[in-house]
């Protein structure tokens, strides 16, 4: 028979082994878990990542990372932050929601708390609207349930169809609760084409008119972006009540890339292949990229975009 001391001290390890392994900081050490209460951003290593990884964005790095750090350090926010970002394909938006999912969850788009919907992949159907808001609804619903620090990234706004983002309303709007769900600590960001071609002019009339693109600031372009979302059909925010009840913190402008950017990209892709800085390459990648107005010849058309594969046929030089 055992004696009655070891089994109380077989029962004594095993409890404090159970207590141990099932500790948050051990548990969360091999399982992502969700922040915790009072969890914050790390302001310098953001803007550091912002500073050597996106390029040309002067209004984009300084409006995102003082909004970001805002609703980090207050503790009880009125709502969720949402972020819409706007401007031409490769202008760096994908890339800048990814760093700033990063500094929520480490995981980045691979964690199981940052949420990715793509418009024509997950919305393509126009006669499936009412079942897409149902299931919208359904999945933030559950997703902020699980973890209030969520993050959902609506990118293609441009290609979704009129209506169907506002079926997120109640969850980005001034409430405490929506059945006894709080969405104040989550935060949404909108990726979209549109009213790239309003935010070139104005870059264009800056340049025109001899005046650096930092002068510009976010009371050049932030109106003038809303409105003319608001009325553009093809933004997935036409006659939106999220633009009409103002519940989307920042329209965040992003300007066309000139030929320097284009190589700082050049030069920044060559570094992550662990390769050194061929600058003969570098122009060589920025020779081959398309530039407009037909003229001056100032912005790229594609941002950084093709940047990848036009440098792949270059490695070997």
């Amino acid at each position: 028979a055992l004696e009655p001391l070891s089994v109380g001290l077989a029962i004594g390890v095993a409890s404090a082994l159970t207590g141990y392994l099932s500790h948050p900081r051990f548990y969360c050490s091999y399982v992502e878990c969700c922040p915790s209460a009072g969890h914050r951003f790390n302001a310098t290593a953001l803007k550091v990542q912002l500073d050597t990884k996106l390029f040309g964005q002067h209004l984009a790095k300084d409006v995102v990372l003082k909004a970001v750090m805002g609703f980090s350090n207050n503790p009880s926010p009125k709502k969720p932050l949402t972020l819409s970002l706007h401007g031409w394909a490769g202008t760096g938006k994908n890339f800048l929601s990814q760093i700033l999912a990063e500094h929520v969850h480490p995981a980045g788009l691979r964690s199981k708390f940052v949420h990715l919907f793509l418009a024509t992949l997950h919305f393509p159907h126009h006669d499936q609207l009412k079942l897409y808001k149902e299931q919208l609804q359904n999945w933030i619903r559950g997703n902020v349930s699980a973890c209030p620090y969520s993050v959902f990234i609506f990118d293609e706004m441009d290609k979704m169809h009129p209506g169907l983002i506002d079926a997120i309303k109640p969850f980005l709007d001034y409430y405490e609760h929506v059945d006894r769900v709080s969405y104040r600590k989550a935060i949404f960001i909108f990726l979209s084409n549109a009213g790239g071609d309003l935010i070139n002019k104005a870059a264009l009339d800056f340049w025109t008119s001899g005046k650096r693109r930092e002068e510009i600031q976010l009371k050049d372009l932030e109106p003038m972006l809303s409105v003319g979302v608001f009325n553009n059909k093809n933004s997935g925010l036409w006659h939106s009540s999220l633009i009409d009840r103002n519940l989307i913190d920042y329209f965040v402008p992003f300007l066309p890339l000139e030929h320097k950017h284009v190589k700082m990209c050049v030069r920044a892709e060559m570094t992550a292949r662990g390769h050194a800085v061929d600058e003969r390459v570098v122009q060589a990648v920025a020779d081959e990229m398309t530039f407009f107005p037909k003229e001056q010849k100032i912005y790229s058309d594609k941002g950084c975009k093709t940047v990848q594969a036009k440098l792949d046929i270059h490695e070997d030089v």
